[in-house]
């Protein structure tokens, strides 16, 4: 069976994806910060009929990400690593001249650093893959300009590019960083407390992420709304 790491997969979109991979006969190792929620949701999950092994922690913590890939290589290997895992920098969201400095390190710390960490604790295994693939999960403020959105989107840009460049750099591995646009999730509530407008549920997106999977396009930028439209 093929083997993924899914790092901040306790919910949102993390467990999403997490179902649709068990539901297709994937192993899963599952990563979160609050371990009582994250075996809820492995427990959920294993109900498919999958291993599923989770290991709550920070990604930030070089011991985590070396035991994330270690309990990936027990299950057999690993065919996908997504960096999901994310950090705002500040709850809520606040303008530049608000921004901690402490903030801004923190979502580069969790949102660019550890995912490399993590990729590069990862390689070997996936190199070893026939279908060896990372997605990093972006933003569209990686892309846009939007007020209180600078420390994070700086984070998902700097992530966006070092996804660009491990592509080039792996040309055996596939390498996409994936907008999933607008989503009803925890993240979202923590930024914007104040903003009640709906949005789409997390599970919504994961067609899209399966998309790619499935049809394996190159590496690169994708936004999940236009997968989900077909373009």
């Amino acid at each position: 069976m093929p083997v993924a790491i899914i790092t901040g997969a306790s919910k949102g979109l993390g467990r999403a994806l997490g179902a649709a991979l068990a539901e297709r006969g994937w192993d899963l190792v599952l990563d979160a910060r609050t371990a009582q929620v994250l075996e809820e949701t492995a427990k959920a999950l294993s109900a498919y009929g999958t291993r599923v092994e989770a290991l709550p922690g920070d990604v930030t913590d070089a011991g985590h990400r070396a035991g994330l890939v270690a309990a990936a290589r027990r299950l057999g290997g690993l065919d996908l690593l997504v960096n999901n895992a994310s950090a705002l920098g500040s709850e809520p969201l606040v303008r530049l001249e608000e921004l901690t400095l402490e903030g801004l390190r923190r979502a580069l710390e969790v949102n660019v650093v550890a995912a490399l960490g993590l990729v590069q604790e990862a390689l070997p295994l996936l190199r070893a893959s026939s279908a060896g693939t990372v997605i990093a999960v972006s933003s569209d403020a990686a892309a846009e300009t939007y007020e209180t959105w600078g420390g994070y989107g700086a984070s998902k840009a700097a992530l966006d590019h070092l996804a660009a460049v491990l592509g080039e750099e792996e040309p055996g591995l596939r390498v996409w960083a994936v907008d999933p646009g607008d989503m009803a999730t925890d993240l979202y509530a923590a930024a914007v407390p104040d903003d009640d407008d709906p949005r789409p549920a997390p599970q919504s997106v994961v067609p899209a992420f399966l998309r790619l999977l499935d049809e394996r396009p190159a590496s690169g930028r994708y936004g999940a709304p236009s997968l989900l439209e077909g373009r």
